[in-house]
């Protein structure tokens, strides 16, 4: 059962910018808290951006904090991520998430994940 699926990422410049969405197909994912996390390439899952969907409250990566954006849908059902001034470093491997497991906040334990999306920032 796929019930978030993805959008977006490829390569580009230091410097550049992108955009990633995530539509859920369950609407329980889309009730309470959606996110992103990372994972790059020998490192471990590293939360990046979290939203409330009731308030639109949204939580950063001090490492992405002014950078990233993190919005969704007037429906509710479609997050975006969007993704400014990339550096080498945010080359990762980026999932949505949904459903965390605890609270909504920057944190790598969720229990639904896209498939993943590659992102390559080159220098």
């Amino acid at each position: 059962e796929v019930q978030l699926v993805e959008s977006g990422g490829g390569s580009v410049q230091a410097g550049g910018s992108m955009r990633l969405s995530c539509t859920t197909t369950v609407s329980r994912l889309s009730r309470y808290c959606m996110g992103w996390v990372r994972q790059a390439p020998g490192k471990e899952r590293e939360g990046v951006a979290a939203i409330y969907t009731d308030s639109q409250t949204t939580f950063y990566a001090n490492s992405v904090k002014g950078r990233f954006t993190i919005s969704r849908d007037d429906t509710g059902t479609t997050r975006y991520l969007q993704l400014n001034d990339l550096k080498p470093e945010d080359t990762a491997m980026y999932y949505c998430v949904a459903d965390p497991q605890g609270l909504c906040e920057i944190q790598a334990d969720w229990n639904a994940w896209g498939q993943g999306l590659q992102v390559t920032v080159s220098s």
